[in-house]
């Protein structure tokens, strides 16, 4: 009888959309009766999940970025394959997918999976180095898995020639669909019942934009006063977006009062430098420029408006920080938008999730954002990244329209319980698998990208 396949899985970061991706992963493969090594730094949300659904995990202490750790790193990763003696490599993000391929170089099937190409993220000599080690380190790929056409185009775009696979990220419609409604959700978090509530789900960080959307609030309060915004999640930004945010009050004059602290956090400010302004880049599926600084007039006003304000009290404060939070379903269920300002993704996973939950999107016309959402929706939902005035606009649209917005979630939610189930992105998965299993060790022919 011949033994279960053996997948070693080597992820940095441990925690967001990505860990929230390969513990979905593991949990699959372990159903399939497969044995599943989880490498990731310890103690983090995936650790803890891969642990909890009976993966073996082995500590892997990896930062972020590249660095003079990484030889360190990468013979880690070579001790775990001698010791694990997997069927197959799979490297998750850039930093990953550097020590794991420097480390196999080929010796056994490695599949690498960038949910983001590294060169967006840096521009100059950084950028130019990132792109030049993706095409490298292609020879040492049995498998390139995107989320989204838009990625591989991107990554071909710079070079990278691979054999490719596209499997759209999917999400359990189930964790998303049941429980309570809008009124009780807000009720359990402490929000108020009837504010227009925006949600942003994501790391606190400058990939995910959260401070673009600040820029933007001012300009959203003068036209829709009522309107309350929450940021679920942590990360290297938190403090300087707390701070950025402390002079943003509830109007006097707007109706009802301002959030209550929700069960379990504080909102908190703190001392931190603003979040550097980020690129900028035109509408558009495919590859193209990295964007570049928007102007000042595009964030001074916006910006001036909330610096120039005395902190607000708990009470007033239009924009509540929930902190990391191990469930994000019941702040979908309590938001009227869920909103995702990125500068650079593969495919957004909080979208998804979103829109799973039938909540209408807002997202920013960067890589994966078109194909996630329902045809005909770019109108109402799709900005430029890195354009507060633009974001304002759309989200004043949006939260004064509650007909329309009904209707874009009930239509959003339809379309990713059809194309976007979980269980149809571990399939896919799993044919790549077997798939590179069953190849010859040799140096794959390039072609054309695989369909799945």
């Amino acid at each position: 009888m011949r033994s279960p396949l053996t997948a070693l899985h080597v992820v940095q970061p441990g925690d967001g959309g990505v860990a929230r991706v390969v513990t979905d992963v593991i949990a699959a493969q372990l159903d399939l009766g497969m044995r599943v090594a989880v490498a990731c730094p310890p103690g983090t949300p995936l650790a803890l999940a891969a642990g909890a659904r009976g993966a073996e995990v082995h500590p892997w202490r990896a930062g972020r970025e590249p660095g003079p750790r990484l030889v360190a790193e990468s013979r880690r990763v070579a001790a775990l394959v001698d010791l694990v003696r997997p069927d197959l490599v799979h490297a998750h993000s850039a930093k990953a997918g550097l020590a794991a391929r420097i480390a196999v170089r080929g010796r056994i099937p490695t599949v690498y999976q960038p949910h983001a190409w590294s060169f967006e993220a840096v521009d100059g000599v950084t950028g130019a180095l990132a792109r030049r080690w993706e095409r490298w380190a292609a020879r040492w790929t049995d498998r390139v898995i995107c989320v989204s056409e838009a990625e591989r185009r991107r990554g071909e775009h710079a070079g990278v020639r691979a054999p490719w696979s596209v499997i759209h990220n999917g999400v359990d419609a189930r964790r998303f669909t049941a429980g309570p409604g809008r009124a009780a959700a807000r009720a359990a978090l402490g929000l108020p019942p009837t504010a227009p509530l925006v949600v942003c789900v994501g790391r606190l960080c400058r990939q995910k934009g959260q401070d673009v959307l600040l820029d933007a609030w001012p300009a959203v309060l003068a036209r829709v006063p009522d309107a309350r915004l929450v940021l679920v999640g942590d990360g290297p930004e938190a403090e300087a977006l707390r701070t950025a945010a402390a002079g943003l009050c509830v109007p006097a004059a707007a109706p009802g009062v301002g959030l209550a602290p929700a069960a379990g956090f504080a909102p908190g400010t703190g001392p931190g430098p603003r979040a550097a302004a980020g690129p900028r880049t035109e509408p558009g599926p495919g590859p193209g420029p990295r964007p570049g600084p928007r102007t000042a007039a595009a964030a001074g006003t916006a910006t001036a408006s909330r610096t120039a304000a005395a902190p607000c009290g708990a009470a007033d404060r239009a924009v509540t920080f929930a902190g990391a939070v191990t469930d994000t379903a019941p702040w979908y269920r309590a938001a009227d938008l869920v909103v995702q300002p990125s500068r650079w993704e593969g495919m957004a996973l909080a979208p998804l999730e979103a829109m799973a939950g039938g909540r209408p999107v807002l997202l920013t016309d960067v890589d994966g954002a078109r194909e996630s959402l329902p045809p005909g929706q770019e109108t109402h939902c799709l900005v430029r990244p890195d354009d507060p005035a633009a974001l304002a606009d759309a989200l004043t649209a949006l939260l004064r329209r509650p007909v329309l917005r009904e209707a874009l979630g009930r239509r959003a939610q339809q379309h990713v319980l059809r194309r976007f189930d979980v269980r149809r992105a571990n399939a896919a998965l799993a044919d790549v698998y077997r798939e590179v299993t069953a190849a010859p060790r040799h140096r794959h022919e390039l072609g054309e990208p695989i369909s799945q």
